[in-house]
C-alpha cells in the first residue's frame, strides 16, 4: 500500500526487477487490479520489464469516496452533456498515477490503460509527456462524444443493480461478459465466477463504480491535445466491442501522430487470455521504440 501526497491510499503490486523499465498497467471501470491477469503481467516482466499495476481509487482496496453520492439521474444528466457534480475527475486519477509512480521512485513509464485506464493514461500523456516513454491505449477513446460510443443495449447492464451479496454479483457480472465480451475469444464460466468473486471480496462497491462513471461522463475532449503528443504509441481495439465503439480507437489513433492501430477481429471489451501474447507483443514493441529512440 502507498501513501501518496494527496492522502489517497493506493493498492499496488508489482512484477520483474526493479531496474528494467517500468510498465504502469491503468485497469478501467470498476475493476481492481487483479483485472490485469498474473499471467499477463508475468509476460510482460519476462521480456524485460518492471510491471506495476494497482486498484485506481474506489476500487479494491485503494481509498473509497464513500461520502459522495451519485444517482441514476446524476449519471442521466451526465451522458446528456449537463453539468453534474463529480467527487473527481479523470485529471484526479492521472494525478494518483504519477503519485504511485512518485513513491516508487519511478520518473519515466511506458503507460498502458484500458477502457477508462486507456482515457487516463492518454490524460498522464498529455499532462506530463516529458515522463511518457510510450503509450498503448486498449479498447478506449479520446473523450470526444461523437465516437466510441456505447450500444444501447449496453445500458440496461449498466445500470442494473448487483445486489448485496457475492453471488448476486457473480450473476451480474456473468450476465455482462456475455453482452460485452469477445465473441471469438469466450472466457470460460469458471474463470469468469472466479476473477468476480476476488473483485467482489477485494471490497467492490457499487457507489464507487458510479463515482468514475460519473468522472467518464464528464471528461473533456482530449483529441487536439493529443495531436501534440510525441510518443511512441499503440491502439489496440476489438471490432465487436459494444461498450466503447471501435471509433473511439480509430480516433484516438488518428490523433496521435505515428501510433500504431491494432485492430482485433471478435475481441469486444475484456482481456481474454487468448489474447495475452498479442497484448505483450505491442506493449513491448511499443516499448521498445521508445527505448530505440532513447
Amino acid at each position: 500500500m502507498a501513501t501518496l501526497s494527496n492522502g489517497i491510499e493506493i493498492c499496488y503490486e508489482t512484477f520483474g526487477d526493479a531496474n528494467d523499465p517500468a510498465v504502469l498497467l491503468v485497469m478501467g471501470l470498476g475493476g481492481p487490479m487483479g483485472w490485469w491477469a498474473t499471467d499477463l503481467c508475468t509476460m510482460i516482466a519476462d521480456r524485460g520489464h518492471f510491471v506495476i499495476r494497482y486498484d485506481n481509487r474506489d476500487t479494491g482496496r485503494s481509498t473509497k469516496f464513500r461520502e459522495h453520492h451519485v444517482s441514476t439521474r446524476d449519471i442521466v444528466r451526465a451522458f446528456l452533456g449537463q453539468k453534474v457534480e463529480t467527487a473527481y475527475k479523470l485529471s484526479d486519477l492521472a494525478d494518483d498515477g504519477f503519485g504511485l509512480l512518485d513513491q516508487l521512485g519511478i520518473k519515466h513509464v511506458n503507460l498502458v490503460g484500458v477502457s477508462m485506464g486507456g482515457m487516463v493514461i492518454q490524460t498522464m500523456a498529455i499532462a506530463r509527456p516529458e515522463r511518457v516513454l510510450s503509450l498503448t491505449s486498449i479498447m478506449s477513446t479520446t473523450g470526444k462524444r461523437s465516437v466510441g460510443r456505447s450500444h444501447p443495449k449496453v445500458f440496461p447492464m449498466m445500470l442494473s443493480s448487483a445486489g448485496n451479496t457475492v453471488d448476486s454479483y457473480i450473476e451480474r457480472s456473468l450476465k455482462g461478459s456475455k453482452v460485452i465480451g469477445s465473441p471469438g475469444f469466450p472466457t470460460d464460466d469458471s474463470i469468469a465466477s472466479a476473477r468476480a468473486r476476488e473483485t467482489y471480496q477485494r471490497g467492490w462497491m457499487a457507489s464507487g463504480v458510479s463515482r468514475q462513471m460519473i468522472a467518464v461522463l464528464t471528461q473533456p475532449d482530449r483529441t487536439e491535445a493529443l495531436r501534440g503528443l510525441d510518443i511512441p504509441s499503440t491502439v489496440i481495439h476489438g471490432t465487436h466491442d459494444i461498450l466503447v465503439n471501435p471509433s473511439g480507437g480509430r480516433a484516438t489513433s488518428a490523433a496521435i501522430r505515428g501510433s500504431e492501430l491494432i485492430s482485433v477481429s471478435g475481441m469486444g471489451h475484456d482481456l481474454p487470455v487468448q489474447l495475452h501474447q498479442t497484448f505483450t507483443d505491442a506493449i513491448t514493441r511499443t516499448a521498445a521504440r521508445a527505448a530505440a529512440r532513447s
